[in-house]
């Protein structure tokens, strides 16, 4: 059997057993040691504002054939140990630590070509932030940062602060972020922001009419109204990447002004996919290499403020629902399976 987590409605979530046997000849077994939740994508989810007709990401395999209606398991940053192994498969798989793209759940069957092999040198807890690292190294893939620039972050959630950490490794002119929240602020310098800032004040401190307008700016607050922020803050010629999924939110902009004059470019960028200009030379083997290179350096316990039994997870997610200032990263831990 295993526990595996459940949205159930909006704002309910529950933990049930499910059958969970022995592996197919082509399959492994994993029992699961730790796995993050994805505040982004988990509350839209929670908070019943995902299109529930819309089919899950077809690129995981753990989700084939699935909508994200209620009820639905989701999560997909599980890392574990083989337990057990097919007959087709080989030896040298029983007893690795592996990382999945797999539901919040005790124990999972997956085939190997599905699983990633966690190095030696890493953690299962910094493990399980592979996605989160590997979405940062897209969005900077696709907004192509130049040196010199002028750039600015929209919200410091865990994707943000992510983000913004590989951002500062670039020789820019300046790299501010955008928070509402005062103590993600404050991980934000520690993370590699020049300034980090209330949205209150963008009007002042970046302003395109005085000349401290951005050259690229990424919009990852998941709040429709920080893109129009974030259009506000864009100097001419400049692009916005949007990294955030509205779900069924709608973005209300004021494109009837300096929008269309200026010439700003609005991007979406998806890890799901690679940009098709990149595609001649990367795929995801590629960009998930430097995504582990990143996670090496990345202090990745500053990213965490909750380690929970998923028995709590009812806990986790109000927390991150109703208390933005006390949570950021959030692990659930499999120890009293």
């Amino acid at each position: 059997m295993s526990r595996s987590l459940f949205f159930t409605a909006e704002r309910e979530v529950a933990v049930r057993e499910r059958e969970v046997g022995p592996p197919g000849p082509e399959e492994v077994r994993v029992e699961t040691t730790v796995s993050a939740v994805s505040p982004g994508t988990e509350l839209l989810l929670y908070r019943g504002d995902a299109p529930q007709s819309m089919e899950t990401d077809a690129t995981l395999p753990a989700f084939a054939d699935e909508d994200l209606s209620y009820p639905l398991r989701y999560g997909y940053a599980a890392v574990g140990d083989v337990t057990a192994v097919g007959e087709d498969v080989a030896d040298d798989w029983l007893g690795e630590t592996v990382f999945g793209f797999n539901p919040h759940e005790s124990a999972f069957l997956a085939e190997p070509s599905h699983l990633i092999r966690v190095p030696g040198d890493c953690s299962p807890e910094q493990a399980a932030f592979l996605p989160t690292v590997e979405t940062a190294v897209n969005f900077v893939m696709d907004g192509r940062p130049v040196v010199g620039e002028r750039l600015a972050v929209f919200g410091q959630g865990l994707v943000g602060l992510t983000t913004t950490a590989i951002l500062a490794e670039f020789p820019l002119s300046s790299l501010v972020t955008v928070e509402t929240v005062p103590e993600r602020r404050e991980r934000s310098r520690g993370f590699g922001a020049d300034e980090s800032i209330d949205p209150t004040a963008v009007p002042d401190t970046l302003s395109p009419s005085d000349g401290t307008g951005v050259d690229l700016a990424y919009e990852l607050s998941g709040n429709p109204r920080a893109l129009d922020d974030a259009v506000g803050a864009t100097a001419y010629d400049g692009r916005i990447v949007v990294g955030s999924w509205y779900g069924t939110k709608r973005a209300d902009l004021g494109l009837g002004g300096r929008f269309h004059r200026e010439r700003i470019d609005i991007t979406s960028s998806q890890v799901s996919t690679i940009d098709p200009e990149f595609r001649g030379r990367w795929d995801t083997d590629r960009r998930l290499s430097v995504a582990w290179d990143h996670l090496a350096d990345l202090p990745t316990d500053d990213l965490v403020t909750h380690r929970l039994p998923l028995g709590e997870a009812d806990s986790a997610y109000e927390t991150l629902d109703t208390s933005p200032e006390a949570a950021v990263g959030i692990l659930f831990t499999y120890d009293d399976r």
